[in-house]
C-alpha cells in the first residue's frame, strides 16, 4: 500500500525538520516548501494527500496559499498558527482549510490530527449509495458528494460537507455537540466543542440566505443542532 505523501508548507526549518522526522517515523511520505508560491506549486504538481499550512508565510500567506490550493485541489489542509484567536481559525476555514493548529504543538497530537482529518477525508460506502436527501431547496448528493441550494451548488470542505450530512441523515432530531465532535472529528477532539461551533457557523455561511436566521441549521441551546427537515421553524 503507497504511503500517504504530506506537504509541509512552513518557513521556519526547525518545524519542518521536526515535523517531517515524526511523520517519516509513522509511515508517511513527506515534502516541503517554504513559502506560499511553492506551496502551490507542490500541490499541484505532487498532489499531496494532505498539506499542512503555516499561516504566517513569506511571498504569499497562508490565508491566500489556502485559496490557491482549493482552487484545483480537495486534499485535506489542516492550518499551523502561532495565534489562537479565533479570527484566525475563521480565516483560515473560510479559506477552505479542514482544520487548525496552534503552535507550539506535541508530535503526538499533530499525528492524531493528521489521522483524524485524513479519516474523514474518506467517505463512508453509506453515504457514497444512499440516496439524494432535499429539505425544500436544500439537496444532497450523497453519490456524488455534492450540496445544492437550488440550482446553485455550494462547496463545501471535506468537514463542512460531513457535518452537513451527519445533520441530514438525523434531520428532524437534535444531534448532540458532543456526538457531533465523536462521529465527524474522532476521539482526538474530546472536549473541543468550538470546532463544532466554529464549523456550524462556515455551513449556514453558505447555505442559508440569511446566517443569523438560519432556515436549516438550527440550534438547540445546550444540547446540539438539527437541520430541519422542510427548512423551516
Amino acid at each position: 500500500m503507497a504511503r500517504q505523501r504530506v506537504l509541509i508548507v512552513d518557513d521556519e526549518p526547525r518545524y519542518v525538520r521536526l515535523i517531517s522526522v515524526n511523520l517519516v517515523a509513522s509511515g508517511y511520505e513527506t515534502l516541503a516548501a517554504r513559502d506560499g508560491k511553492s506551496a502551490v506549486e507542490a500541490a499541484a504538481a505532487q498532489q499531496p494527500d494532505l498539506v499542512l499550512l503555516d499561516i504566517g508565510l513569506p511571498i504569499m500567506d497562508g490565508i491566500e496559499t489556502c485559496r490557491r490550493i482549493r482552487e484545483f485541489s480537495q486534499a485535506p489542509i489542516i492550518m499551523l498558527t502561532a495565534k489562537a484567536g479565533e479570527a484566525d481559525k475563521v480565516a483560515g476555514l473560510d479559506a477552505g482549510a479542514d482544520d487548525y493548529l496552534t503552535k507550539p504543538f506535541g508530535p503526538a497530537e499533530l499525528l492524531a490530527r493528521i489521522r483524524a482529518v485524513l479519516r474523514r477525508a474518506q467517505l463512508p460506502e453509506d453515504q457514497r449509495s444512499s440516496p439524494i436527501f432535499t429539505s425544500g431547496e436544500l439537496r444532497l448528493d450523497y453519490a456524488q458528494h455534492r450540496v445544492f441550494v437550488g440550482q446553485q451548488e455550494i462547496a463545501l470542505s471535506p468537514t463542512e460537507y460531513r457535518l452537513l450530512s451527519e445533520l441530514a441523515r438525523n434531520a428532524g432530531r437534535v444531534v448532540a455537540t458532543e456526538v457531533l465532535l465523536q462521529r465527524i472529528w474522532g476521539p482526538e477532539y474530546q472536549g473541543e466543542t468550538q470546532h463544532v461551533r466554529l464549523y456550524i457557523s462556515r455551513v449556514r455561511q453558505k447555505i442559508e440566505a440569511d446566517a443569523e436566521h438560519p432556515r436549516w441549521v438550527v440550534t438547540r441551546p445546550g444540547v446540539g443542532y438539527m437541520l430541519q427537515p422542510d427548512g423551516t421553524e
